[in-house]
């Protein structure tokens, strides 16, 4: 798994589908690159996770790689950790 510091670009994208994880109660795989409407995700960030072997863009949709969902797990796992007291 690629443990290179991430940017706040590539960490946008995490934090975002941390988000609607910690939301729905459901692991998140796919993240909305493009809603066609407006809202997108960051471009470097996408490139940026990407070639650490993170995501797989597919269009207007991305899959999360193995790596991708441990990070995204560390991630929200850092949430929680950050919000006890």
């Amino acid at each position: 798994m690629s443990q290179q510091q991430l940017s706040d670009h590539a960490l946008s994208i995490l934090t975002f589908a941390a988000y609607h994880s910690l939301v729905s109660g459901e692991v998140v795989t796919r993240v909305v690159l493009d809603d066609g409407k407006g809202h997108k995700a960051d471009s470097a960030g996408v490139e940026e996770m990407e070639q650490a072997g993170l995501l797989e863009p597919e269009g207007e949709r991305g899959t999360l790689t193995e790596a991708g969902s441990q990070r995204l797990g560390k991630v929200i796992d850092a949430i929680r950790a950050g919000a006890s007291a």
